[in-house]
């Protein structure tokens, strides 16, 4: 009954969401890929939002029911059957009655399982489609019977691009260079940190607060080089590398569509990704949170950890790692990687569940000291044991899969918990009733 229940409502707000493309013809922006997705889908709808009306897929919409909420404008309802009912008269006052609409529509397209997007673009058409990046092993990769499979289904939005529309691909990443064959007759704009990229960053550098914990960590600075231009670009708040490729993308967008170049860079100023990705949280006893909580993949993972090894800090590099999980058969080998590049990274190791134990295992493979290892079952009990454990100067990064609830330690660790609700991912009601959801 209540899988029946789902098919109809998605039915009904899909039929919803066609009426009001049809109406109004939305220019649409699709997002997709296996990393960066949602924090690209921010980036473009911050620079889009300096010269038009836009609307922004909200959290992570990316799904068959997710891409109509945002179409729609409405809320996800959990699982109320009475807002569901609700979502489903408000759609359709929308989608027969509504006079004012955005310009732009910037949609997350995922793929938990094969199909998904391909039923999504069976009535969706973007006129731009944009593609961040194909992880070796991506996360959902369990539900797929290869990694191939995985980049198959994620071409599907790419063969439903408008004829003349754009093609935006990250030129770092091979498998996705090679999508563009699979858009005949669209225009292409490249981004990424090679020569040939047309929209390219250069120059990245953390920058650091000397007055908060002995010079913590406050932010990122890089280059973006387009049309002979070069232009800075300062996120405060946030850590990583990988913050580039989503500000590229948007620019890639904008020039796509003939947008003044300063005006693009101007939407930068106040940007931040959204919580849960690599964002910056004073914690107790003047100590600094990476809070990458989102969701935790191998090279998402590994990036991070990467990006904690290089940090300066006169306190300790603290990892707190929790499982990585809907890894199916690559999951042992994935963990004992992560172990490998935490012993190099980090001062202290914490691991949080079943799987994470691997990462143990592969941080004592690789000679770290077995004093400096806790593992844990769940997140709450290692928020409650870490917490008195903190250094003035010490640099905490704690990440792991959605359903881990890793944002629980941050919430331990962090100076002003009654910021969580503005700081932390999943912070709902529905959320915060559940603890550590994984098997």
């Amino acid at each position: 009954m209540k899988q029946f229940f789902k098919s109809v409502v998605v039915r009904v707000l899909t039929f919803e969401a066609r009426l009001v493309l049809q109406r109004h013809k939305p220019k649409i922006v699709a997002v997709t890929g296996t990393v960066g997705k949602t924090t690209a889908k921010d980036a473009i709808y911050e620079m889009l939002a300096q010269f038009f009306y836009v609307r922004k897929s909200e959290k992570s919409f990316n799904t068959e029911i997710g891409v109509p909420l945002a179409i729609l404008g409405l809320s996800n309802a959990w699982s109320n059957p009475f807002l569901w009912m609700r979502n489903l008269f408000a759609g359709a006052f929308i989608a027969l009655c509504s006079r004012e609409y955005p310009r732009w529509l910037v949609l997350e397209v995922g793929a938990d399982a094969p199909g998904d997007i391909r039923r999504i673009t069976h009535w969706l058409a973007p006129d731009v489609a944009v593609l961040t990046r194909l992880a070796e092993v991506p996360v959902h990769i369990e539900f797929f019977p290869s990694v191939e499979a995985l980049v198959l289904e994620k071409g599907a939005l790419v063969e439903a691009l408008l004829p003349g529309g754009l093609l935006v691909l990250n030129g770092d990443d091979r498998e996705v260079l090679f999508m563009k064959a699979r858009a005949p007759g669209r225009r292409c704009l490249i981004f990424g940190s090679g020569e040939s990229a047309a929209v390219r960053a250069s120059h990245y550098a953390v920058f650091y607060d000397e007055e908060e914990g002995g010079g913590a960590p406050a932010g990122v600075t890089f280059r973006v080089n387009a049309l002979g231009n070069s232009l800075p670009i300062r996120i405060s708040g946030a850590l990583d590398r990988q913050l580039m490729p989503p500000v590229l993308a948007a620019f890639a967008v904008g020039i796509g569509e003939g947008l003044n170049l300063a005006r693009i860079a101007e939407a930068f100023c106040n940007f931040a990704p959204p919580p849960g990705r690599m964002r910056l949280i004073r914690g107790k006893r003047e100590t600094c949170l990476i809070d990458d909580t989102y969701n935790a993949s191998p090279v998402a993972m590994s990036e991070a950890l990467q990006t904690l090894g290089e940090l300066k800090t006169a306190g300790r590099k603290i990892a707190v790692l929790g499982d990585m999980l809907e890894l199916g058969k690559y999951s042992d080998a994935e963990h004992e990687r992560a172990g490998t590049l935490a012993a190099s990274s980090c001062d202290i190791l914490c691991t949080v569940g079943l799987r994470a134990r691997q990462i143990a295992e592969g941080a004592r493979a690789s000679r770290m000291d077995a004093s400096q290892i806790l593992s844990y079952e769940e997140s709450a009990r290692a928020g409650a044991e870490l917490e008195p454990m903190l250094e003035r100067g010490d640099i905490v990064l704690v990440k792991g899969s959605a359903r881990m609830r890793m944002e629980q330690i941050v919430y331990a660790l962090m100076a002003e918990p009654e910021c969580a609700k503005e700081l932390l991912v999943r912070q709902e009601k529905e959320w915060t009733k559940r603890s550590c959801l994984a098997p």
